[in-house]
């Protein structure tokens, strides 16, 4: 296997597990190994649910807790369309938006593991624009006010950079920054662009950090994307159906709905809760040529199940190894932890107690909150902007995904759902 030297001496170099805070955090907030559900316990979630959908905060959502390679509870609340009426179904379509990211990085690993690329390698060495980047830093003018000022990188951004999101690229659509308030105003949304287009138009904007010093949430993956594209010479959907999804059975998962059959199937918000804050505009069934590694994938529970107990199995299902086992541990262990020389902002979505893989969140520690969030140790996660959402929790041999669209209310309904799933383990 190519390119594990390499590897092994990156992740020696970045990866945190955080062995002295596990310690710390032990016997404080987790459930021993072995517990298993109270199904009296979990109808709360349920009932929780439904009250969401009889007070018109969500048309409607799918919730599935599997442990141990088997469903332990599996249930559809409301809609798919509030206009349709048509239920929810395992078939039903999402868009999963940031929940793309997960997926692109596991293929990108499996190329890194084929020689394709390396992760030190720098962007610019498959994107050229990438060795003009300059790094935006404010500065006060004489008069108070704040001026961008372009210093060149310490370093060239690198694949590992995009893989952990601490290249410096951002996103425009949140935060007053000066670099965000450039991304905004540069229309990188305009038109029908391909990923080729889109890497053009981030070059040229400044990156809002020094690469490698700051956790900074943002287009990196959909760099990552176009940097797949290059190395195979296929689409991103392409070589992403070669690698994973096909094999996988992930056969609804894809970019776009283009079958007119299936776009019934497609769950919508509610109508007054469609603006999903992402700085543009667009429409699962309106295919674009720009698919968007870290945000543009559509799903459905099927596929998302699939998916998520391979990653509970270490990266393997049904026979098929799609990661080796170092791979998945670099993958899954925390890149942006003490020692890392990352630092965390306001921004830091991966939250309190948990540090960031490759394309994954990872609980580290009990975190600051009291009560701590609920999990082990260990946990992966990641969700997008229309609240679907993945837990991994290895230790319990068990995942949940939660499926729904709605941005306004995601932020109330994850943590709850999560809290309640977690009340309902015992010994």
């Amino acid at each position: 296997m190519k390119s594990w030297r390499v590897l092994r001496s990156i992740a020696c170099a970045v990866v945190t597990i955080a062995v002295a805070t596990s310690v710390r955090a032990a016997d404080t907030y987790e459930i021993p190994a072995g517990a298993h559900f109270n199904q009296q316990k979990l109808q709360r979630v349920g009932d929780y649910l439904r009250d969401k959908v009889a007070q018109g905060k969500i048309p409607g959502a799918i919730l599935l807790i599997q442990q141990h390679g088997k469903p332990v509870y599996h249930e559809f609340f409301g809609v798919r369309d509030v206009a349709t009426k048509l239920p929810m179904t395992d078939d039903t379509i999402f868009r999963i938006f940031s929940l793309t990211k997960p997926i692109t990085s596991v293929v990108a690993m499996m190329l890194i593991e084929e020689g394709k690329f390396r992760l030190e390698d720098p962007v610019s060495k498959y994107i050229p624009s990438f060795a003009n980047v300059k790094v935006g830093v404010e500065k006060k003018t004489e008069d108070g006010k704040s001026s961008l000022e372009l210093v060149p990188p310490d370093h060239p951004p690198t694949i590992l950079d995009l893989m952990r999101q601490t290249s410096g690229i951002t996103y425009g659509f949140y935060g007053d920054s000066l670099v965000r308030k450039a991304y905004a105003a540069a229309d990188i949304y305009a038109g029908d662009f391909d990923n080729a287009e889109f890497a053009e138009r981030i070059a040229k904007l400044p990156l809002a950090n020094q690469p490698g010093a700051l956790w900074q949430y943002g287009h990196s993956t959909d760099i990552l994307g176009r940097i797949m594209e290059l190395v195979t010479g296929k689409s991103l959907l392409g070589i992403e159906k070669i690698k994973l999804l096909d094999p996988l059975g992930m056969n609804s998962t894809g970019f776009y709905v283009t079958n007119p059959d299936k776009k019934n199937l497609i769950a919508m918000p509610m109508p007054n809760d469609a603006d999903f804050r992402v700085g543009f505009e667009s429409k699962a069934d309106v295919p674009m040529k720009w698919e968007s590694g870290g945000g543009g994938m559509v799903s459905t529970m099927a596929d998302l199940a699939r998916f998520s107990q391979m990653i509970l199995n270490g990266g393997k299902l049904d026979g098929k190894q799609y990661l080796s086992p170092k791979t998945f541990e670099l993958m899954t262990s925390d890149q942006v932890g003490p020692g890392s020389g990352v630092e965390r902002d306001y921004f830091y979505f991966p939250g309190d107690g948990f540090g960031f893989g490759l394309g994954f969140g990872v609980r580290t520690e009990r975190g600051d909150a009291n009560p701590p969030p609920p999990g082990d140790l260990g946990e992966l996660k990641w969700d997008g902007a229309s609240g679907c959402y993945i837990v991994i929790d290895r230790k319990q041999d068990m995942f949940f995904v939660l499926l729904e669209q709605t941005p306004s209310q995601r932020q109330i309904i994850q943590p709850a759902v999560k809290k309640l799933i977690y009340e309902a383990l015992e010994n």
